[in-house]
C-alpha cells in the first residue's frame, strides 16, 4: 500500500466513533487506511468572549467545508471525509455567546 488521496481519507473516515473525539487517526483500523496520518485543529472556547469574531471563524470554516474540496486537493492535502464533516460541525451546537445562544448553526 502506498500513501494517497485514498488511504489517507481511509484513515480520517475512522474518526470520530462513541463519543464523538477527534482523535487522530493513527494506525486506523479502516480498510485500506494509511497508517501515518494527521490533521491540523482549530480551538474555539464554549463560551465566546467575542462572539462576532467568533461566528467569522466558524462562518469560515463552514465555507471551507462546503468549497474548499478542491483546493485542499490542489495543494496535496486530502479533503475531509463527510462523515467527518457532519460530526464537527454538529459539535458547533456547544459554542455559545455570554447568554447562552448558540453562536453558529451552520447555513
Amino acid at each position: 500500500m502506498q500513501p494517497s488521496e485514498k488511504t489517507v481519507a481511509a484513515a480520517a473516515s475512522g474518526w470520530g466513533g462513541e463519543g464523538g473525539g477527534f482523535d487522530q487517526p493513527t494506525n486506523s483500523s479502516a480498510k485500506d487506511a494509511w497508517p501515518i496520518t494527521g490533521a491540523t485543529f482549530i480551538l474555539i472556547y464554549k463560551n465566546a468572549e467575542k462572539p462576532q469574531q467568533t461566528a467569522e471563524v466558524m462562518k469560515f470554516f463552514d465555507w471551507a467545508y462546503k468549497n474548499g474540496d478542491q483546493m485542499a486537493l490542489e495543494l496535496d492535502y486530502v479533503p475531509m471525509p463527510d462523515s467527518v464533516v457532519k460530526q464537527v460541525q454538529s459539535s458547533w451546537s456547544v459554542v455559545k455567546d455570554g447568554s447562552g445562544k448558540v453562536i453558529w448553526q451552520g447555513r
